[in-house]
């Protein structure tokens, strides 16, 4: 070993300063790689020191950058834990960091959670609810339960996500918080109206689950959980009423939960079109164009929290007239004046447009508003109730025949055209198969989904909120209206690469689904019709992620009938032990309001899905005899950014690189797969190299068990043709999709969605 004489330099700190010592720093170097002995450390130590030693004076931050990035060049796939001692490095800056904001030493690591939660409600980052719920003793029990030695599961991409975005600060930006206390009070917050006498149990129960990395809530939990600002729900879905005073609402309502950390789905079907007439004059409307160039302002000037701008998706029916210029809406070309570029869009697909594009024959493009005048109902209020028959498409060949119906004739190929071609070059549109979403609605007893949301998983009933008068009342003007089912969304995902391993789904998914039904008390949506829509369905969104991750653990090769098998059994399983514990907060706490008369409750969701072994006809009659907690129950969200900070991969995706850098402001951060060794390397197929048919099939048979939807993402090739694209969207809707999400082509730039990740 060479050693490396340092007497010459100088650590300053502020005012101060102190002889550089190296037997401090190499005894430093042995803490964080503690548990890696593979590693070769000893060239790295030297190259620190020398570093360190060509200094005449150096900083105490100087020191731990120069550790940090000699160990991020040492990250590769060949010896990838070089990740987690920079996570190491990492965590002991802010440990030291927390001591002295807190005044605290910081060789304890974690002072008083107790003194943490006091000083931030104090400066009004926490809400102070955790110390008027909770009793000094149960802090103090909360606190005991803390364990720093699960900040070493963390990745340095994973404890940098975390670290940048969801501890709590103060205003200043100085950190307080540490990781294990966020996953703490997310814990203490979710469990609070539980029962006195079992709430520290759950509160066990949730931080185990929490500081493990098996599972991971919304990033609106994740980020506001315990705070005096923000909700806890990922994102909302809309349905425009077509009038003024409808449109305009519904922006309003849109900016007020924008601001507050959500994203938004909004249907604009309903919206007469271009050309359509108001008040019986012809001709004047403008269309749906002008109302999301609204929507895009929207989304521009009403941040969240400061972070980001708003994300608004908005789904239109293939059927409308206005269908061509709102394919157009996000591309680079064109009149600028019909351009917003800030929407996400998807259409809404029938199954008879799909038949039409197949056969090649044409398609009638209809106004809603003349739709509803000449024919007494609403086109888009109608599916088609059997694969192939139903009143959609009944409805539809009555308009396609009535002679006084204005209509344009299209061939349906062209239509599908304008949809790649703006796939290719913006990402979207979203596609949205409403026959397939409608016939496996458990709860189509009582609604009608017209669209999804920002990230295509979820499928809930929805319907407009209408005004229906204003008066005056001692001196207030008094606003009467109908509330219509304005959707919530609460999500977690397990994480399938750490919780499968670990055998621990039977224990997870109880604590799991607990917590996502106290998030929908907890929550304080700031549009009323949201708020009762969220206790009418109690809708949750039980999801995954690190799927890639699990089979290579697993050492199952992506392109394989056994990925095929085991992506059927392990959301079966899934699905089992949700609705199973569904059921069970429904013995304890209630079913939910619109129980009766689902198919839930009268057994026709399992006889469809098939379950008739001897464990799924005993859940059923349970089902039955109890009923269900929550109306909605498994969706799967794209969840990259909070499956990094678990340490895994995203979603139900195949990996993009085995090893890539992330590009952060002034630095890059090498990644490489999880768990990459030689046993897994070869299981570590890119997205854009894989068989993409083989995708869909495993996807057929994980939306089997998925009540409502998966963003399932195409990965495709900028050299891909129109038919090969074409055959893939074909595949996706004969095998049973309701959604899919991003066409993500190698030439394409995509803004990912962050708001329904969990």
């Amino acid at each position: 070993m060479n050693t490396v004489t340092k007497e010459a330099t100088k650590v300053v700190t502020g005012q101060n300063q102190e002889s550089f010592s190296e037997e401090r720093l190499r005894g430093f170097i042995k803490r964080v790689t503690r548990g890696y002995d593979h590693l070769d450390v000893e060239p790295y130590e030297e190259k620190v020191l020398t570093a360190i030693g060509s200094k005449d004076e150096v900083t105490k931050g100087q020191i731990t950058n120069e550790l940090l990035l000699r160990g991020l060049d040492l990250i590769s796939p060949e010896e990838p834990d070089w990740t987690f001692v920079c996570a190491n490095i990492y965590l002991e800056q802010l440990y030291k960091e927390a001591g002295q904001n807190r005044e605290y030493e910081a060789r304890e690591r974690y002072g008083s959670y107790h003194d943490l939660q006091h000083v931030l409600a104090q400066k009004q980052i926490y809400s102070g609810d955790i110390l008027t719920s909770y009793t000094a003793e149960e802090l103090k029990q909360a606190e005991n339960m803390i364990d720093p030695e699960r900040d070493r599961y963390f990745t340095y991409i994973g404890l940098r996500t975390l670290a940048d975005r969801y501890l709590a600060t103060d205003h200043e930006g100085r950190v307080y918080e540490l990781p294990q206390e966020r996953f703490m009070t997310i814990a203490l917050t979710l469990m609070m109206n539980e029962p006195e006498s079992k709430r520290m149990e759950w509160v066990e129960e949730a931080y185990w689950a929490l500081s493990n990395l098996y599972m991971t809530v919304a990033t609106p939990t994740l980020a506001n959980a315990g705070k005096s600002y923000g909700q806890l729900s990922s994102c909302f879905i809309d349905t425009v009423d077509d009038s003024l005073q409808g449109i305009y609402d519904s922006n309003t309502d849109i900016a007020n939960l924008s601001k507050n950390g959500g994203g938004i789905g909004v249907y604009l079907g309903k919206i007469r079109s271009h050309g359509s007439s108001i008040k019986g004059f012809k001709g004047v409307s403008s269309g749906v164009m002008p109302w999301m160039k609204q929507l895009n302002n929207t989304a521009v000037s009403v941040d969240q929290l400061g972070q980001r701008q708003g994300a608004i998706a908005v789904y239109l029916d293939i059927w409308h007239q206005d269908i061509f210029k709102f394919l157009d809406a996000k591309l680079n070309n064109g009149d600028e004046r019909q351009r917003t570029h800030d929407l996400f869009t998807g259409v809404s697909l029938p199954d008879l447009f799909m038949e039409k594009v197949e056969a090649r024959e044409n398609w009638y493009l209809f106004d809603p508003h003349e739709v509803r005048d000449v024919m007494g109902f609403s086109l888009e209020d109608y599916y088609d109730e059997e694969q192939g028959a139903g009143s959609f498409r009944e409805k539809y060949e009555a308009c396609v025949n009535h002679p006084d119906l204005t209509k344009e004739t299209v061939p349906a190929i062209d239509v599908m055209k304008r949809i790649m071609v703006s796939q290719l070059e913006t990402g979207t549109p979203y596609m949205f198969y409403r026959d397939e979403a409608n016939r496996q609605n458990p709860n189509s007893h009582a609604g009608m989904i017209y669209c999804s949301n920002l990230c295509t998983e979820i499928m809930q009933n929805q319907s407009a909120t209408t005004v229906d008068e204003q008066h005056t009342e001692d001196g207030k003007i008094v606003v009467t209206k109908s509330p219509g089912d304005f959707v919530v969304c609460n999500l977690s995902s397990v994480n399938l690469g750490k919780a499968v391993p670990a055998n621990v789904l039977e224990r997870l998914i109880p604590i799991q689904v607990r917590m996502l039904d106290n998030v929908i008390d907890l929550n304080n949506i700031p549009v009323l019709q949201a708020q009762m829509t969220n206790q009418k369905y109690r809708a949750v969104g039980l999801g995954t992620f690190g799927y890639h991750h699990l089979l290579a653990l697993n050492k199952i090769a992506w392109e394989s009938e056994e990925a095929v098998e085991f992506a059927d059994e392990l959301y079966e399983k899934i699905a089992y032990l949700t609705i199973q514990a569904s059921m069970e907060l429904a013995q304890e706490k209630g079913a939910y309001p619109l129980f009766n008369g689902s198919k839930w409750h009268d057994g026709r969701y399992f006889d469809h899905k098939g379950y008739t072994s001897d464990a799924w006809n005993q859940l059923k009659h349970d089902v039955q005899t109890y009923g269900l907690r929550n109306g909605y129950l498994m969706a799967v969200a794209p969840n990259s950014s909070t499956s990094i900070i678990a340490g895994s991969t995203a979603s139900i995706d195949p990996i993009f690189k085995k090893f890539y850098s992330e590009e952060k402001k002034d630095y890059k951060i090498p990644v490489t797969a999880p768990d990459l060794s030689p046993k897994t390397v070869w299981y570590y197929k890119s997205a854009y190299d894989i068989d993409h048919q083989w995708t869909i099939e495993q996807n057929a048979k994980r939306q089997k068990h998925i009540d409502q939807s998966i963003s399932f993402n195409f990965y495709v090739r900028n050299t891909i043709k129109a038919k090969e694209l074409l055959d893939l969207h074909m595949l996706a809707w004969k095998s049973g999709f309701k959604t899919t999400y991003y066409t993500r082509s190698t030439s394409s730039d995509i803004e990912d969605c962050v708001s329904c990740e969990s």
